[in-house]
């Protein structure tokens, strides 16, 4: 792995939790906890390489259809990893902060992302930026709106809209497109994971299911990334 050649923002669809408990005998739930420390040794991994950003798929708006108890253990679990994500880190000079719509969530986690946000806002290592209730198609909806928005009331011309602008209300706006997106566990789609912000990224499957995902995966992916010419189009 070339350390002078690493991507600056590693996108990742975390998939496998529920699958790698069931081979093990337990309950869904225990796969999801085991997934969230998967997330903050990756992390630590990413800032200590270098990785300017890390975003993460952890609860799309399409995983509302799961049962009531999963929705209701997740939505705890992601409020009690939040709290003391920061505390977590060892130390470690990471921002935090969500990507999605923050309205639906229960009130305990909506003041957890603010307040992990305002207490890490300033860190100038590794941000990391979790996708919760959080669907590609929906945020290109919301960017439209506010678009809209915007030039009925002067503050932006019909004329003026081009990708750029559009970018400039996602979600994402202030950070680079990913380079790499990475998903575990087997399947080969995106499920509307950053659709806006991956049209040029370097995607990677991997048969190993997220709580399994260590440093040495990371490695090959990243291994495999830099094996590959980008050509944008060219």
């Amino acid at each position: 792995m070339d350390l002078n050649a690493l991507p600056s923002h590693i996108a990742m669809i975390m998939d496998g939790n529920r699958r790698w408990a069931k081979k093990r005998g337990l309950a869904p739930q225990l796969g999801h906890t085991e997934g969230a420390n998967t997330l903050q040794k990756i992390a630590e991994y990413c800032d200590k390489l270098g990785i300017r950003y890390l975003t993460v798929f952890a609860f799309s708006t399409e995983n509302w259809k799961r049962s009531k108890e999963e929705v209701d253990y997740l939505m705890n679990l992601l409020e009690k990893y939040i709290k003391d994500f920061d505390k977590k880190m060892k130390g470690r000079d990471v921002k935090v902060r969500l990507i999605g719509d923050i309205t639906r969530l229960p009130i305990g986690l909506q003041d957890g992302i603010r307040d992990i946000e305002e207490r890490t806002k300033n860190n100038k290592g590794l941000t990391v930026n979790l996708a919760i209730n959080y669907g590609g198609r929906a945020e290109i909806v919301n960017a439209t709106k506010c678009m809209v928005a915007d030039a009925l009331s002067g503050k932006i011309k019909i004329d003026d809209i081009n990708d750029e602008l559009m970018s400039t209300y996602m979600y994402t706006t202030d950070i680079p497109d990913p380079e790499l997106v990475i998903r575990t566990g087997g399947e080969i789609r995106s499920s509307g994971f950053l659709t806006w912000q991956s049209v040029y990224s370097e995607f990677y499957y991997t048969e190993c299911l997220w709580p399994d995902f260590d440093e040495k995966e990371l490695d090959k992916a990243i291994q495999e990334y830099q094996s590959r010419k980008r050509n944008f189009g060219k």
